[in-house]
């Protein structure tokens, strides 16, 4: 059994909440628009394994040291962790297949800084985006996600929510 915390859009906000609600968690993925790698480094020093993939703002030491598309494999669940993915009914241009060749049970993106989370029915997967958890963007509402894999079962799903946006 894992408990994952999940997070996207930072742009290079860190926040001590990150912390205290990702202290339980086994791993931490970030959705991209990471901004500083120092985001990266401080969420390793919460949880040893943290996943992170690169997003359309990340360039530099972030966009060398992260991939723009993760797949791997978490207890019985196979993941798919991007930036832009779209989500069901909206995905991006081949996705679907690329996620139904390599039955993908979880897809998690960033990107638009809307939190979703919705069960694709079709592929058979849970989409989740994380919503933003930084400053920058539209957003009213900064967002985190948790949630346990225990096995092939996803549960304990739980939104985090932050305070408002600085303006």
């Amino acid at each position: 059994m894992k408990r994952i915390g999940i997070l996207s859009d930072t742009h290079s906000c860190w926040d001590d909440r990150f912390a205290l609600h990702f202290s339980d968690c086994d791993e931490i993925w970030h959705a991209g628009d990471i901004g500083y790698i120092d985001v990266v480094e401080r969420l390793k020093a919460v949880c040893p394994v943290v996943r992170a993939v690169k997003g359309n703002i990340d360039s530099g030491v972030v966009a060398r040291q992260c991939a723009e598309l993760l797949m791997f494999r978490v207890e019985d669940v196979n993941v798919l962790l991007t930036h832009i993915g779209g989500y069901p009914g909206r995905y991006s241009r081949g996705m679907p297949a690329l996620l139904r060749e390599n039955a993908i049970k979880l897809f998690v993106c960033g990107h638009s800084h809307i939190l979703k989370v919705m069960y694709d029915r079709e592929l058979d997967l849970l989409h989740i985006n994380p919503g933003a958890a930084g400053h920058h963007g539209w957003q009213k509402q900064r967002t985190l996600v948790k949630l346990t894999i225990d096995g092939g079962d996803m549960r304990d799903l739980e939104v985090i929510e932050l305070a408002g946006r600085v303006n």
